[in-house]
């Protein structure tokens, strides 16, 4: 009965799936470079659930909010915040490469790089251009919003439609009930879904290692290593430190959200964790107001992940090259970075195409140069969104504890007790009820 009790869980689950990916993967390359599709097909699943969460929740929480004149200051309060966290992973990123020089001595002549690698990508590129990228959040439709799936432009949407239920009070209490009740319903319909992200994790596992080796996994070499070292002191010192000021423990968040850390690791992207967080963040104590615009906000402006991977790609490509840059050119594309981490938020693969976008934009650097590391990548994009989602969970009850919209005596007996769902939760949650 104790083995079936620990099989309940959903990051037991995930890790069997991880496990036999990797076996499937080393024996079987080819049919595991195959069972791409599996992983790719459980990401494309959650993904289209995306939008209308993130609109219900938004809505949801500016209704009940009793003093919409909040709303301002946290989203000021929430974009401060990341951007200075933004900075901390940039120069975090640019001290690992200096200590590691990961691309020292190779030597390479830019002329004899494939810059096809490249090229595929920049049709994927956002634009350089700040008011390009503004009027980009804007959607074109209000249905087309949800329809490309971009989380920014239906954050707009959803806000407007937030405020215009509270200025229409009673006459919009009918509409506004049926957007609660269709939250619930999505939040039913993902707990569904999350039932198969074992097997999601599975089939990325499978490719990662059927495409790549067994070997490789081990043997990545020094930038991934630094890379790595970089993630780990960003959340330990940076977030622990955020953490402690704002009165919780960093190590009883990891605790508290494993099984959500373990499918970003599986399938390494954080957009199938999004729902879980914003019911796991309100449990633990944040005012719904607070995590449904902190949460979808950071999802496009608190890619730390992203922003690490960016000055360590960018000077292994130039430690690689024999490129020396001077601290101008260094501090003008770690000033591009804050950028480009940002306007390829919601695409596929994007702190590669934030790579592609950074290079560009740096004529010092080759653009073919990306192709010293695309064979790498995927074994990097794991660190890239785990960082980011505990970053964006720490900086909600950051930003909900100096709005004083935490309850810090719940969220310290949650966070000791550990989460234990309730009836409701386990079928929200995809907590099968024999789990605890």
């Amino acid at each position: 009965m104790k083995i079936k009790s620990i099989l309940g869980h959903l990051y037991v689950q995930v890790l069997i799936g991880v496990a036999l990916g990797v076996v499937v993967g080393a024996l079987w390359p080819d049919l595991g470079s195959s069972l791409k599709p599996i992983g790719d097909g459980f990401v494309k699943l959650v993904k289209f659930m995306i939008a209308p969460i993130v609109f219900c929740t938004i809505v949801g929480g500016i209704t009940s909010l009793r003093d919409t004149k909040k709303v301002g200051p946290t989203l000021i309060r929430s974009l401060g915040l990341f951007y200075a966290l933004t900075a901390l992973a940039l120069a975090l990123g640019l001290a690992a490469v200096t200590l590691f020089q990961p691309g020292a001595g190779m030597h390479i002549d830019p002329t004899h790089l494939d810059s096809s690698v490249a090229q595929k990508y920049t049709t994927q590129l956002p634009s350089s251009n700040p008011v390009d990228f503004i009027l980009s959040i804007i959607p074109t439709t209000f249905v087309g919003a949800f329809a490309d799936g971009e989380v920014l432009p239906v954050l707009v949407i959803a806000m407007l439609c937030g405020f215009a239920f509270s200025k229409l009070g009673a006459p919009g209490q009918l509409a506004l009930n049926v957007v609660n009740s269709f939250n619930k319903l999505l939040f039913i319909m993902f707990g569904y879904i999350m039932k198969v992200a074992p097997l999601g994790a599975f089939g990325a596992m499978a490719f990662t290692v059927g495409k790549y080796g067994a070997h490789s996994i081990g043997n990545l070499g020094m930038l991934i290593l630094a890379f790595y070292a970089a993630c780990i002191v960003f959340v330990a010192v940076g977030l622990g430190i955020l953490a402690k000021v704002t009165g919780f423990s960093l190590w009883q968040i990891l605790r508290y959200f494993k099984d959500e850390f373990l499918i970003v690791l599986a399938t390494s992207s954080s957009e199938p964790v999004l729902p879980r967080l914003l019911s796991k963040l309100e449990r633990i104590g944040c005012d719904r107001s607070v995590v449904g615009l902190v949460v979808p906000t950071g999802y496009s402006f608190n890619l730390t992940g992203t922003a690490i991977y960016l000055t360590l790609a960018s000077m292994f490509i130039a430690q690689a090259c024999d490129i020396h840059l001077s601290w101008g050119q260094i501090l003008l594309m770690l000033g591009m970075m804050l950028l480009t981490s940002k306007g390829a938020a919601g695409v596929t693969g994007s702190g590669f195409v934030a790579l592609v976008a950074t290079l560009t934009v740096m004529p010092t650097l080759p653009v073919a140069g990306v192709a010293l590391i695309v064979g790498i990548d995927r074994f990097m994009s794991e660190a890239r969104a785990l960082t980011s989602t505990v970053c964006n969970i720490v900086s909600c009850v950051a930003i909900a504890k100096w709005q004083g919209e935490l309850d810090m005596a719940k969220l310290r007996s949650e966070l000791q007790a550990g989460f234990v769902p309730t009836e409701a939760e386990k079928v929200q949650l995809a907590e099968p009820a024999l789990a605890h």
